[in-house]
């Protein structure tokens, strides 16, 4: 009997097949984990938007419908090819340190943390929650990098309609709803606008016994929705809104200030481009991203193809120990730091967009953890993120707290296309910290290495590759599968959940002279791709 065969047989939290269907259309698509956020960016696309003005649509209303995973408060990576080109660039507006960021703020406690990273132990946990856990609030810099660069004349104040709809209607109030906060209400609890938006009465909201589940309100997100839609995304910087985002800040005892908010800049510049087995390339997000270990995995696994059907065991084992050494490689330079081995809520969220046009737009943005830093700031109803958890709280060390220094993240918006200008063009990315990568890469290899459509290859069972130390299968992994990967190092037989936090959560469209098609993460309950109509 295999150690495989001797574990414990995991505990099933679900008794369905789930399926979710692709969309298709000539007219463009959006990709959100959020339906109503994919609605929204296809809603502009049949206004007369491109794929630019959808995601920055999109964007700014997951703010308002999917506040955990990211909004104004955020950082995040961009990656836009045009139609008809053959070189993407990058919006990068990532995590940046404030510049009076001081690491006697964050003194060592002689314990280990295993929270997303395993961080050597800070008092307070104060880079993972409260005011000191903050980076500069890059997000809005991003989108309004890639409204100017990439996007048409459509007003702003258009592209915001459908997030400030929203944020007035409110947040669902629904069973995933109160699972999200419920995941964070330890900590919610201990920031008083963040508990009188999302515990009232101290619990998180609950849906009502029957019929339709009702709507809170967040905070004064909404006012400051408007705000940007009359004064210009500027205003957030250097406006208005500005100036609350800093009085709020100080009062709670954090080090972003106005010089902070005033300096960000989204960077836009070229995309860095990955090989793939000579007939492709990858086109990344490239820097402190995942994408230098996503290149070490593709020339890892240039000898092992996977066959035309699909992957079989072999290739699957050989996957997990390539990503496995990809990892040690990665995670050399910061010394102690590893990757947490046990489960974690996926945070982060991930949109990909095509227009009529064909031009791909690909968009990772997060708060880092789920609900960032859990301060929710009084003036305008920004939930913060706590992107100081990046960095290894340990004086000197290669990934060190620092003024205006910038860490390592997990992000991995891709584009595909072939060499030779034929055949389909494909985008993607996903949500799920350094589960990101391995999704990425296997959904890659189905659709460009075996030729599976998008939808079959969305629904596949996957490995997931996190660290050095470990892998994790899918426990619908055929046996033959679970016991070459036992072969190849440890392994953890996981359930694939409808809450997602054994897996990353993918999303990807295909292009081609037909048309497009998008898909969803499968499992996500509010993920969808939504086809405009015109």
């Amino acid at each position: 009997m295999t150690a495989v065969e001797q574990q414990e047989t995991p505990y099933r939290t679900q008794n369905w097949t789930l399926g979710k269907p692709m969309a298709s259309g000539r007219n463009g698509i959006v990709v959100s984990q959020n339906r109503e956020a994919a609605e929204a960016g296809a809603a502009i696309l049949e206004a007369g938007g491109n794929a630019a003005d959808a995601a920055v649509a999109a964007c700014f209303a997951l703010a308002a419908v999917e506040p955990w995973n990211s909004g104004l408060g955020g950082i995040g990576f961009a990656v836009i090819l045009k139609a008809g080109e053959t070189s993407a660039k990058v919006v990068d507006f990532g995590p940046v340190a404030p510049r009076r960021a001081n690491p006697g703020d964050y003194p060592l406690t002689g314990a280990m943390k295993n929270d997303l990273f395993t961080w050597p132990e800070v008092v307070g946990d104060v880079n993972i929650h409260g005011p000191l856990s903050f980076v500069v609030p890059s997000s809005v810099a991003g989108y309004t990098a890639l409204k100017e660069n990439f996007g048409t004349a459509m007003p702003v104040a258009d592209l915001l309609a459908p997030a400030i709809a929203l944020a007035k209607r409110g947040l669902a109030q629904d069973w995933y709803t109160t699972l999200k906060v419920s995941s964070s209400a330890a900590v919610l609890r201990l920031y008083e606008e963040s508990a009188r938006i999302y515990l009232p009465n101290g619990l998180p909201p609950v849906p009502p016994y029957q019929g339709k589940p009702g709507f809170f309100r967040l905070g004064n997100l909404a006012a400051t929705l408007e705000r940007l839609a009359s004064a210009g995304l500027d205003d957030f910087y250097r406006g208005e809104i500005a100036g609350k985002l800093a009085a709020d800040i100080k009062a709670l005892g954090g080090v972003v200030d106005a010089e902070d908010l005033a300096g960000c800049r989204a960077v836009v510049r070229d995309s860095p481009t990955i090989d793939w087995r000579g007939t492709h390339l990858v086109h990344t997000a490239g820097g402190l991203t995942a994408a230098p270990t996503l290149q070490a995995v593709v020339e890892g696994m240039a000898s092992a193809k996977p066959a035309p059907g699909g992957a079989d065991a072999e290739w699957f084992a050989t996957l997990s120990r390539v990503m496995r050494e990809a990892y040690a490689s990665r995670l050399e330079g910061l010394g102690a730091a590893k990757a947490a081995t046990e489960p974690g809520d996926t945070c982060t969220t991930h949109l990909t967009v095509v227009d009529r046009e064909g031009t791909l737009v690909t968009v990772t943005t997060t708060l880092l953890s789920s609900m960032g830093s859990r301060v929710v700031l009084p003036g305008t109803g920004v939930l913060m993120n706590n992107g100081m958890m990046w960095f290894d709280p340990r004086p000197g060390s290669a990934n060190a707290i620092a003024p205006g220094a910038r860490p390592l993240c997990n992000m991995c918006p891709v584009i595909v296309t072939p060499k030779d200008g034929s055949g389909p063009r494909f985008a993607g990315g996903a949500s799920g910290g350094r589960r990101i990568l391995a999704s990425v890469y296997q959904m890659l290899a189905w659709t460009v290495d075996c030729g599976i459509g998008i939808e079959e290859a969305a629904h596949l069972p996957r490995i997931d590759v996190s660290g050095p130390d470990q892998t994790s299968a899918d426990m619908r992994l055929p046996a033959a599968t679970l016991a070459a990967l036992e072969a190849a190092g440890p392994v953890s037989i996981v359930e694939h959940g409808v809450l997602p936090i054994n897996f990353a959560c993918p999303n990807l469209i295909r292009v081609d002279a037909d048309g497009a098609q998008g898909i969803s993460d499968v499992v996500s309950p509010w993920s969808a791709a939504v086809a405009a109509k015109s």
